[in-house]
């Protein structure tokens, strides 16, 4: 499916600018406060206009589907990474650990789902620190049978960095548009 089919229903707030950004050049009673918030199923940045006299908390679930929302007015739309504040990137890299850690097991059938892109790349080389070699040993344990858990990767797979933290990281860098591939940012699950 494609990115734009995608729609959030609810996101995680990772920056709360009350007075607006800080950069805005027009006078204060022109700014609005603005959310920079994360969807909580497709990992999208997005941009929040909140409702009038509402305060929200860092790492705070907001509802932003159809239908009333209690606490955000409208969404301003998608954001570049690059456009985050350095309080948003702080909260983000919790955030990401937080949903990975929840969602284990959507992370975890991606191991076991993965398929070749072409006849000499695999989807499972695209994940940072996974070589030819940790590939090959991947398919091989999970031919024997699927994997249930980031621990039962570690385990039965040698000298493989932390699967949980390379799932993290291959988010951030869809986030930052460092590959052409999309496996978590925006995407249905597998």
């Amino acid at each position: 499916m494609s990115q734009e089919s995608v729609r959030e229903e609810s996101a995680i707030i990772l920056d709360f600018l009350p007075n607006g950004y800080p950069f805005d050049t027009r006078p204060s009673h022109k700014k609005a406060p603005i959310v920079q918030a994360i969807g909580k199923k497709y990992f999208i940045l997005l941009e929040l206009i909140p409702k009038k006299g509402i305060t929200l908390q860092l790492g705070e679930e907001v509802y932003i589907g159809e239908g009333k929302r209690d606490q955000i007015h409208h969404i301003l739309g998608k954001m570049p990474m690059d456009k985050l504040t350095e309080t948003a990137k702080a909260e983000l890299d919790l955030v990401l650990r937080a949903l990975v850690e929840k969602n284990e097991g959507k992370f975890v059938a991606f191991f076991n789902k993965s398929m070749p892109i072409n006849a000499r790349r695999h989807q499972i080389e695209l994940l940072p620190g996974i070589g030819k070699k940790h590939m090959w040993e991947i398919l091989e344990k999970r031919k024997e049978r699927e994997f249930s858990s980031f621990d039962d990767i570690k385990e039965r797979v040698n000298l493989l960095p932390d699967p949980e933290k390379i799932v993290i990281k291959r988010i951030l860098m869809e986030l930052n548009n460092e590959d052409k591939y999309r496996f978590f940012v925006g995407m249905h699950s597998l």
